[in-house]
């Protein structure tokens, strides 16, 4: 059985209000002959916004630049009339950043809901929930033609892997995309980007996190909660995770695993803070195990003034490494 390298390739969202936004100025391109884009996404705990540029050879290199990325958490798959109302307006008020704060033309604005909501809403009967949300945002940005797909997991998780994985190794790597209310990814088995082979899930973050509330029974301690969380896990693992492993096959072909998400970006960073700025930050099983278990030990160790302290202290390391040679002490 082969042994397999893996890598947590992040993408991080600011999270931060609608308010916080208003005071950016219009977007520039930092590039000659470079075209900026946004996307604007209702996922299962909000509504996400990324601003990007793209350079004239994008599409023989693939390169771009992240320029803004910002979200703000409503809940939406909650389906509530509050969660339904907070989406809307985080909806429209990014909408009408990028088009009237950062002038982005509307037309090199995308919109669209995810999988996992598509997902939830067809397992809650809630699809015409959806599309209120979609018909209610049309008339309130006065754009009655405006596209909003519903997008299918297998078209989310292709573009995830074409989006998320370095070409160098595109037909190696098995992709885990880990959202709220889903979980999508999968490989090209094939050595082209025409055939993918999907994994899937109908668990996520938040999905898990709710199931596991329901079991709670007015027991709100740390303790209770793991003990009845690992339940959830245990009965998705049986169900659902185990036989979603095996028919994807991706363990005999895939040299690496990719894991992306904001909980798998929460997780790389607070494990090595030192090493944000890496868009690839390798981790272990035994690592995130250990780390899960100081979760439950010692939550004080993940408060920002110790993480601080610990990425200072690494960064100082690093300096010091560079400055007298690999291998060095430093006091």
């Amino acid at each position: 059985m082969p042994s397999l390298k893996r890598n947590v390739f992040v993408l991080s969202f600011l999270i931060a209000g609608i308010s916080g936004l208003q005071a950016q100025t219009a977007i520039k391109p930092r590039i000659s002959n470079a075209s900026v884009y946004t996307g604007i996404e209702v996922g299962s705990k909000g509504v996400k916004m990324s601003v990007i540029e793209i350079g004239k050879n994008a599409k023989t290199n693939g390169s771009f630049s992240i320029l803004k990325d910002t979200s703000v958490n409503t809940d939406f798959i909650s389906f509530s009339e509050n969660s339904f109302q907070a989406t809307l307006k985080g909806l429209c008020g990014l909408f009408n950043t990028a088009t009237q704060v950062y002038e982005i033309p509307s037309s090199k604005v995308f919109t669209v809901i995810s999988s996992g909501v598509k997902m939830q809403a067809e397992k809650d009967d809630k699809t015409a929930f959806v599309e209120r949300l979609i018909d209610s945002f049309r008339v309130k940005i006065n754009e009655p033609g405006r596209q909003v797909e519903v997008v299918d997991v297998m078209k989310e998780a292709m573009l995830s892997h074409l989006g998320i994985v370095p070409e160098s190794r595109r037909y190696t790597t098995f992709l885990l995309d880990i959202g709220s209310g889903n979980t999508k990814g999968g490989f090209f088995p094939e050595g082209n980007t025409k055939n993918f082979k999907l994994f899937q899930l109908n668990w996520g973050t938040k999905s898990v996190f709710n199931a596991t509330d329901k079991r709670l029974d007015g027991d709100l301690s740390l303790v209770n909660f793991n003990k009845q969380l690992n339940r959830v896990l245990y009965a998705a693992e049986n169900s659902e995770i185990i036989y979603a492993v095996n028919n994807s096959g991706a363990y005999a072909l895939s040299d690496n695993i990719a894991v992306s998400g904001g909980i798998a970006w929460a997780v790389a960073t607070l494990m090595h803070p030192e090493m944000l700025d890496n868009p690839v930050i390798p981790v272990s099983y035994d690592e995130v195990l250990k780390f899960s278990n100081k979760l439950m030990e010692n939550m004080d160790a993940l408060k920002p003034e110790f993480l601080m302290t610990q990425f200072q202290c690494a960064c100082r390391k690093s300096k010091c490494a560079e400055r007298n040679g690999k291998g060095s002490r430093c006091i």
